[in-house]
């Protein structure tokens, strides 16, 4: 038997084996962020459940942790495996999830899960003091209420 053989075998018997974990989110590219406001708009999309945004080979990404419509939910095979979207037929056992140990084993240059995380690294990117305008801002709105009554 030819090993050309042998891996496409091997391929099928992955996917027979897996529970369609790359059926299970969405990765998009978004925007290089250029400015803060850039930024802030990320931390806008990690106030959102089930989103992620991480950079991996220069370019940025929201990561979308949602179940296709189309992953079955008693044998996790595709059902329209056939007419599949061209993003799917492009998985291979290469980059597939199931062969990886981890989800840690992406290794991407950065990697945020949370609001807080990017308001950590705002502060690095910008000074410590970067939120500070948004705290004045909120102190003046206060008191210009105030002085209305």
């Amino acid at each position: 038997m030819s090993k050309k053989v042998q891996k496409t075998g091997y391929k099928k018997n992955l996917c027979r084996k897996c529970t369609g974990l790359c059926c299970r989110y969405a990765a998009l590219p978004i925007e290089t962020p250029e400015d803060w406001d850039d930024y802030d708009d990320i931390r806008w999309y990690l106030y959102h459940e089930n989103i992620e945004v991480f950079l991996d080979e220069g370019d940025w990404y929201i990561n979308i942790k949602n179940k296709c419509i189309n992953l079955s939910e008693t044998d996790y095979k595709c059902q329209i495996y056939d007419i599949r979207p061209r993003i799917c037929r492009g998985y291979s056992d290469d980059n597939c999830d199931l062969t990886s140990d981890d989800d840690s084993s992406y290794e991407y240059e950065l990697h945020f899960t949370s609001p807080g995380q990017m308001e950590e690294y705002m502060k690095i990117k910008f000074g410590p003091k970067v939120f500070d305008k948004l705290e004045k801002k909120k102190k003046k709105k206060k008191k210009k209420k105030k002085k209305k009554k």
